[in-house]
């Protein structure tokens, strides 16, 4: 089996993996980050979207040896010092969550959006997101919670904060 070194929410581990474990499964299963949720597991949905590299990637169709060497970021990294994120913080305020099975995904995809274009209209929120599918919200307060995210995220002069 192939071994793996792979730093996840700034911790390092080496494992030894199957070459056909996905990363999502790893994560949940080896790793005990569950709060990356497993969806339709064609990478339709988004709902296991992750940051490797700081890149979003559906972590249902990256086997785990893609991820060897990486640094990957789970909804469950965000939070620094006991406090949310604030994307996390943005999404709660803005009501952009119901069931809240997409969430995770749909947060992690939004920083990959705004490490890309740290001040988006809705459309390019809307169009960035497009691979990321809610059935509850009607999207529009997910916007909003992009939108007001990326204000508190970039610094007085309008140059991006690192997230």
């Amino acid at each position: 089996m192939p071994r793996i070194r792979v730093e996840v929410d700034g911790s390092t581990y080496e494992d030894d993996v199957e070459p056909r474990v996905l990363l999502i499964h790893y994560l949940r299963e080896r790793l005990g980050k569950v709060g990356t949720p497993v969806g339709c597991d064609t990478s339709n949905c988004g709902a296991c979207t992750v940051l490797m590299d700081g890149m979003s990637v559906k972590s249902c169709s990256v086997l785990a040896v893609q991820a060897d060497g990486t640094d990957v970021t789970t909804i469950e990294g965000l939070g620094m010092d006991g406090r949310t994120h604030p994307m996390q913080q943005a999404f709660h305020e803005e009501h952009a969550l119901q069931c809240g099975y997409c969430t995770p995904g749909m947060i992690m995809a939004s920083l990959d959006l705004l490490r890309e274009n740290p001040d988006p209209s809705d459309e390019e929120v809307r169009e960035g997101l497009e691979g990321n599918l809610c059935r509850c919200t009607g999207y529009q307060n997910i916007v909003k919670a992009v939108r007001r995210a990326a204000g508190e995220m970039r610094d007085p002069a309008g140059q991006e904060v690192t997230p």
